[in-house]
């Protein structure tokens, strides 16, 4: 027999996950701000090994339009130019021998309007997952009647279940409605 309040917290938590990785892809997007999260993903061939960029370089924000990349090892530098070329980030580095800069330059109408497409792609994805998740706990709980969950009991846990789907969709649209905002800002 289903137990409810485990088939409820892992609804919960794969909801959870559902918006968590949504943040995660959202803040990769660039909005035309400095945000060194865009740098995540690139990785550096370094000392014959491949490491994230930042356990080889310390990696900041100094304004709006700037991303700075210190090495801390300057042998590195050619490494770290390398790699970011070869990401999909985009933006072309300039070295200055100690420093690598990134400049972010401003996104045009047509190209904020690409983004919030993709970012609401992005979550609707997430929205998909969270209501798959729903189907599946409430398909759980039907079939638990025949194992002999009262109905009572699994009106009450589809209830839940429907208030959790909510709260996570609403916490979506609230996370797609902030990034779109940032985007759209000149």
């Amino acid at each position: 027999m289903i137990d409810v309040k485990e088939a409820l917290q892992d609804a919960q938590d794969r909801m959870e996950m559902a918006a968590m990785y949504l943040e995660e892809q959202l803040s990769r997007v660039r909005a035309g701000r400095a945000n060194v999260a865009i740098l995540d993903g690139v990785r550096v061939e370094s000392y014959g090994m491949t490491v994230p960029l930042n356990q080889v370089a310390n990696v900041s924000a100094p304004d709006a339009r700037t991303i700075a990349i210190k090495p801390f090892d300057k042998k590195a530098i050619r490494d770290i130019e390398k790699a970011i070329m070869d990401s999909d980030v985009g933006i072309t580095p300039e070295n200055n021998g100690e420093v690598i800069r990134l400049g972010i330059p401003q996104p045009t109408e047509e190209r904020r309007r690409e983004l919030t497409k993709q970012c609401n792609k992005i979550g609707e994805k997430s929205k998909i997952e969270v209501r798959n998740v729903r189907a599946e706990i409430k398909d759980k709980l039907k079939k638990a009647i025949k194992d002999g969950l009262s109905e009572d009991n699994e009106k009450d846990a589809e209830e839940k279940l429907q208030k959790l789907h909510d709260k996570f969709i609403k916490k979506i649209d609230e996370l797609l409605e902030a990034k779109n905002k940032e985007i759209m800002t000149v």
